[in-house]
Formats: C-alpha cells, sequence, structure tokens
C-alpha cells in the first residue's frame, strides 16, 4: 500500500488530517499510504514544521559544512575504497597470470 511521494503530496497528507480532521486510516485509504507513514508524517510536522517532511535521504553534507573529525572519516572511507580497489586489481592480475601458465 506504501508508495513514492512528494513533498507536496505529505504536506496535503498532514494538512488532512489536521486541518480537516480526519483519521489516519482516512489519509491512508484516500492518499494510498500506511496508516504508520501518514502518522509519522502528522507527528513530524507538528514537532518541526513542514521542514521536517523533506526527505534528506541520500544527501550528503557540503564540504564546508564538514567539521575536521568528519572530514577525517570522510578521507579514512576514501582511503579504504582505494586500497580496496587497489587489492582487487592486484587479486584479478594474480589470478590472470596462474591461467596464462595453466594454459
Amino acid at each position: 500500500m506504501s508508495r513514492k511521494t512528494t513533498l507536496e503530496e505529505r504536506i496535503e497528507i498532514v494538512e488532512y488530517v489536521t486541518k480537516l480532521n480526519h483519521s489516519y486510516t482516512e489519509a491512508a485509504e484516500r492518499f494510498q499510504v500506511s496508516y504508520q507513514q501518514a502518522r509519522s508524517w502528522v507527528i513530524k510536522a507538528n514537532h518541526g514544521g513542514y521542514e521536517a517532511l523533506v526527505d534528506n535521504r541520500g544527501h550528503h553534507k557540503e564540504q564546508a559544512e564538514l567539521t575536521e573529525l568528519d572530514k577525517a572519516n570522510l578521507e579514512i572511507r576514501q582511503l579504504k575504497a582505494q586500497l580496496a580497489d587497489k587489492e582487487l586489481v592486484e587479486a584479478f592480475a594474480k589470478k590472470l597470470l596462474e591461467i596464462q601458465r595453466r594454459g
């Protein structure tokens, strides 16, 4: 029953429940979302306003917003990824040489 929604749809669902005094169940059925999701959006909007309904998954901080610790952790993650890539290439080359020697 759940589906992807836009910010405008979430705001409409919150207003449907709060301003028009409908239940979460009615909102869930009308807008084709789950009861829990409708309730969650209403609670978020009540505590943090409509800005709290923005979906921030997959968004990262700008470089200027990072603390020194964040920058260090990011660099560590990048170096680990580079090391893993290098190890993968070396393992591939080793396997390729082994196959060439056999055949």
